[in-house]
């Protein structure tokens, strides 16, 4: 096992729209994403695809540096991909409007794919990353709650 695949699907009270607003900026991760310490837009102008990030992340106690490219954005979702020499981490976000007015009900799959002697860690990070997955939700529920 090589790949490490985390999935959560969950509604917040806050509309479509929104939801792709806010996250379309990677930066606001560190509102977000437990495992984010720093996340610094490299380029300038409006957020579009292409548009790219200078992550930091704390994982298993070291920190791990990814630069993270938008490469998918429309309303019914966002991909970012962060690379480095070790990993190539895929995170698609699928966006639909909830059951209820005003909600979205949002799918989040994250695909970590380690490269070279980073594979042998893959089972023990399956075990962190579903950790970090039912703390990132938490989050996103909390933060998405207020953007409408």
């Amino acid at each position: 096992m090589s790949g490490v695949d985390v999935e959560r699907t969950f509604t917040v009270a806050s509309s479509p729209e929104g939801v792709v607003e806010y996250l379309r900026d990677f930066a606001r991760a560190e509102q977000w994403d437990p495992g984010t310490v720093s996340c610094t837009r490299l380029d300038e102008g409006p957020v579009k695809v292409g548009a790219r990030w200078h992550n930091v992340s704390a994982f298993f106690g070291r920190k791990a540096e990814l630069v993270y490219e938008l490469t998918r954005d429309d309303p019914d979702g966002l991909r970012f991909v962060g690379r480095n020499d070790t990993a190539t981490s895929t995170d698609d976000i699928s966006i639909t409007p909830g059951s209820a007015p005003g909600t979205t009900r949002i799918s989040y799959h994250a695909h970590v794919e380690f490269n070279g002697l980073a594979k042998l860690g893959a089972p023990v990070a399956k075990l962190a990353l579903e950790k970090l997955g039912n703390d990132t939700e938490k989050n996103l529920i909390r933060v998405l709650g207020s953007v409408r």
